[in-house]
C-alpha cells in the first residue's frame, strides 16, 4: 500500500490491495438502502459522506475495473486524514481467513465468485448503530425511508464536491439527541427506537472507542447501553468492526433464508446456529455470501404494509 500527495480536489491515497477487490461487493453493505444519502455509486466506483471523529468527509472509492487489486480513494473534509488511513480496513484487508472452508456447495459456489470478498470496516460505531436502531423490528422500506428523512432534516451537506452530488453526512450525536421527537414520528421512528438512540449518543464517546476494543468488551459495552441487544450489536459488528462470526440472529429474514438456502427448508434462529456450527469463527461471511448471491427462499403471501407512527384525523 501506498500513499501519495494532496490530489488536486482532495486528499489522495492509492491501495494495492493483497487481493483483487470486488468493490461493489465489499462496501455495498455500507449502502442503507437505493436514496440513502450518505451513499452514491457510480461507473467508477462509490461515494461515502460520513462523520468520522475528526469531522465530517467525502469519501470516493474509484478502481478501473469492477474488480482490481487497486483502489484510489480520495477524500475533502475535516476527516479526510482520519479517513484515508482506515481505507486498506473499509477494503477488508484487515479480514482474517484462517480457518475458514466453505464446505457447503453454495457457499463454495459463492466463494468462487468472489474469491476477493473480505468482511470490511468502517470504524464509525456510532454512525452505525444509529441506523441500526433505526432498522429494529420494521421492514427495510420503512427503516431506510426514516433514516434517509432524518440525515436530510438533520444532517450537513457534504464537503468537496460532495454536496454537488446531493450526499449529506449524517447529524452529530449532539444533533440526534436534539432531534424533537414529533420529527422521530414523522420519520416513523417510535419512542422505544429514538429513546435508545437519544441515550446511545450520549455516551457517543465511549461508544466508538469500541473500535479499539476486543471483540467481546466492545459486545459487553455495546450491548449494556438500553435497547440494543444481540440483532444490533451483529449489525454493528459487522459493518464498524470488520467481525466475521457476528450473524443477524433475531432478524425476521436471515435464519430463514438461510437455513432454506443450506437445507431447503426455512427454519429458526436455533436451527441456523446449529446449522452454522461447522463455520464458527466465519458465521457471518457465510451469511453474507449467501446474501451475495441472491439465496432468499420463495416470498408468499401479501406484502406487510408499512405502519404510521402519527394519528390520523377522522373525518
Amino acid at each position: 500500500m501506498t500513499t501519495s500527495g494532496a490530489a488536486a480536489a482532495g486528499s489522495q491515497r492509492v491501495v494495492h490491495a493483497s487481493r483483487p477487490v470486488p468493490l461493489g461487493a465489499v462496501v455495498g453493505i455500507f449502502r442503507r438502502g437505493g436514496g440513502d444519502p450518505t451513499s452514491r455509486r457510480d461507473d467508477g466506483g462509490w461515494w461515502f459522506a460520513w462523520r468520522t471523529p475528526d469531522g465530517p468527509v467525502t469519501l470516493q472509492l474509484e478502481v478501473p475495473a469492477p474488480v482490481s487489486e487497486t483502489v484510489t480513494a480520495t477524500a475533502w473534509g475535516p476527516g479526510a486524514a482520519w479517513m484515508l488511513e482506515q481505507v486498506p480496513a473499509l477494503l477488508g484487508e484487515a479480514d482474517d481467513l484462517d480457518g475458514f472452508e466453505p464446505r457447503h456447495p453454495l457457499v463454495a459456489e459463492s466463494w468462487r465468485r468472489r474469491p476477493g470478498w473480505r468482511v470490511p470496516r468502517s470504524g464509525l460505531v456510532v454512525q452505525a448503530l444509529v441506523a441500526s436502531v433505526i432498522e429494529q423490528k420494521v421492514t427495510g422500506k420503512e427503516a431506510f425511508a426514516g433514516y434517509r428523512m432524518l440525515v436530510r432534516r438533520f444532517g450537513s451537506p457534504a464537503p468537496g464536491p460532495g454536496e454537488g452530488l446531493g450526499l449529506v453526512v449524517p447529524p452529530t450525536p449532539r444533533e440526534w439527541a436534539a432531534v424533537p421527537s414529533w420529527e422521530w414520528l414523522r420519520a416513523g421512528v417510535d419512542p422505544a427506537r429514538s429513546r435508545t438512540i437519544v441515550r446511545a449518543v450520549g455516551h457517543a464517546g465511549r461508544i466508538e472507542e469500541c473500535a479499539g476494543m476486543p471483540a467481546e468488551d466492545a459486545r459487553r459495552r455495546l450491548t449494556a447501553l438500553p435497547g440494543v441487544g444481540r440483532w444490533t450489536w451483529a449489525e454493528v459488528a459487522q459493518r464498524a468492526l470488520g467481525l466475521p462470526d457476528e450473524v443477524s440472529f433475531g432478524d425476521y429474514h436471515v435464519a430463514k433464508d438461510m437455513t432454506w438456502a443450506l437445507t431447503g427448508t426455512p427454519q429458526d434462529d436455533d436451527a441456523l446456529a446449529e446449522l452454522l456450527e461447522p463455520w464458527a469463527g466465519h458465521r457471518y461471511r457465510v451469511q453474507r455470501l449467501l446474501e451475495l448471491d441472491g439465496h432468499h427462499r420463495p416470498r408468499r403471501g401479501p406484502r406487510m404494509s408499512l405502519p404510521t407512527h402519527l394519528p390520523t384525523r377522522r373525518s
